[in-house]
């Protein structure tokens, strides 16, 4: 396949990341392990999932703040659920996700209908989100369901100790099903033609608004998986649960090679981009004598060059449309 500036961030995340384990290697020996490894995902299932759906909705051209506060509100709504009102987890989990894509729903139609930037709409949502959350209760709610207990405890062996988790599995899940729905789908087409052009997609005959509206309820609806799966993680929900994590979300899909601008940018990229940010987070742990002032330096230094990689091949693509 002839290499194309629109593959040049991918390539970069991919070189960025094996360089980073490679010498995160090197400074712990137990790094470069099946463990460790098997952990990225396990550990940051809840980002992957959340950052499945900011994908598509990034490439479309949008954005989405309302993921880190939809997750809280998710994890309370099914802790609520199951602990207050003795709800089945199964039905607390698909009451959870009706929340999220219905609250996706209402904000990809805000964004269409009222032809709205989605950073103040979603921005709005966010700050809706997290109030409902505290509504819903102001404190942590433990989870003590012998089902949830036994789904937080189900994993797949792997060798040499390695296992994943459910979470994670959901997770691997989730990113092969956007895989399919981005690269082999007329939505997915759809999506990227939104993001390269929305007047021109709509000349196209296109269906603009309906792929929009669409996009932002899968956001919500992954967003609320993945408080879902964190609620897994911790067996428990918090309205102060996801604080920030709409921004990491965003730094790993970046990193991961996709244009803010839209209409360039692969999911795989994204994968890339989640496990760069837990090895970090992995590497901080194993040393022990850093702080997590760290872990935001470090997303925070690389999202910086990876924009303006972006914006020097943005560049680099429009001198070489106009020769």
């Amino acid at each position: 396949m002839k290499l194309r500036p629109q593959h040049l961030p991918m390539l970069a995340t991919g070189l960025v990341m094996v360089a980073l384990f490679a010498t995160f290697s090197l400074m712990f020996p137990h790094f470069l392990s099946v463990r460790v490894i098997a952990d990225l995902f396990n550990n940051n299932a809840h980002v992957g999932v959340i950052a499945v759906g900011l994908t598509l909705v990034i490439l479309s051209g949008g954005i989405d703040l309302s993921v880190g506060s939809m997750l809280a509100l998710s994890t309370v709504v099914v802790a609520v659920l199951i602990e207050r009102f003795h709800w089945p987890p199964l039905l607390a989990a698909l009451a959870a996700l009706g929340v999220g894509a219905g609250f996706g729903a209402g904000q990809g139609l805000i964004v269409q209908a009222g032809q709205l930037p989605p950073f103040l709409v979603t921005l709005a949502g966010m700050f809706l989100m997290r109030g409902l959350a505290f509504a819903v209760t102001p404190a942590s709610v433990a989870i003590q369901h012998p089902t949830v207990q036994h789904l937080a405890g189900l994993a797949l062996p792997l060798p040499a100790g390695g296992r994943l988790t459910l979470a994670a599995l959901m997770f691997i899940a989730v990113m092969a099903a956007g895989l399919l729905v981005a690269h082999f789908s007329r939505f997915g087409r759809n999506v990227y033609a939104l993001g390269g052009n929305a007047q021109s997609a709509a000349l196209m005959g296109l269906p603009v608004g309906r792929t929009r509206i669409l996009l932002y309820t899968l956001s919500g609806a992954m967003a609320a998986l993945g408080g879902i799966v964190f609620a897994l993680l911790t067996q428990s929900g918090n309205p102060l649960n996801g604080g920030g994590l709409e921004l990491d979300a965003i730094a790993a899909v970046v990193i991961g090679g996709t244009l803010l601008t839209g209409g360039t940018g692969y999911l795989a990229g994204t994968l890339m981009g989640i496990l760069i940010y837990g090895m970090i987070l992995t590497a901080l742990d194993f040393h022990g004598g850093l702080n997590s002032a760290w872990q935001r330096i470090a997303i925070g230094g690389l999202l910086l060059a990876f924009i303006l990689l972006q914006r020097f091949l943005t560049r680099a693509s429009a001198r070489m449309r106009a020769d």
